[in-house]
């Protein structure tokens, strides 16, 4: 990328939604994730040896699935003792 020199006046010009001349995008590439961001996806980063784990996205959110269900079935389990007992 070129180094552009601006002046401190040149660069007051450029409106606060515009975008800077020295910003070259030129060499982007679409985003392969972003249909997934469209569905509600949620992003989340595992910790190393955490992902080591698992083989795929499918993997991990079978996982925590059946973790959800087993707290959920605890909680029930929980809220249905009575009390005192």
């Amino acid at each position: 990328m070129k180094s552009v020199k601006r002046s401190k006046k040149a660069v007051s010009q450029v409106g606060p939604d515009e975008i800077l001349p020295e910003y070259d995008f030129s060499r982007s590439r679409p985003n392969k994730y972003a249909s997934r961001y469209k569905k509600g996806a949620l992003v989340v980063t595992l910790d190393a040896e955490v992902a080591q784990v698992f083989q795929s996205a499918e993997n991990v959110n079978e996982t925590l699935r059946s973790l959800a269900r087993i707290i959920q079935a605890d909680r029930n389990r929980q809220s249905n003792k009575a009390p005192g007992a």
